[in-house]
């Protein structure tokens, strides 16, 4: 298994307001389940709860190579 199968990049969506602010990447092996994070909502502007989505957000998508 190479090191980039391991990492996968997650959208935050905002508790306070539903929309995604924030991407990071995160170890499936290690957490598999939900991270949740209080961070800035620039919308509210306030400190709200942060959680991953499962929403397919384009980029973990990598063509099999045949």
């Amino acid at each position: 298994m190479a090191k980039s199968d391991r990492r996968k990049i997650v959208g935050l969506v905002c508790e306070a307001c539903g929309q995604r602010h924030y991407y990071t990447t995160k170890n499936t092996m290690n957490t598999p389940d939900k991270t949740e994070f209080k961070k800035y909502c620039p919308v509210k502007r306030l400190i709200a709860k942060q959680t991953e989505t499962n929403k397919n957000l384009g980029r973990n998508v990598v063509p099999v190579r045949k």
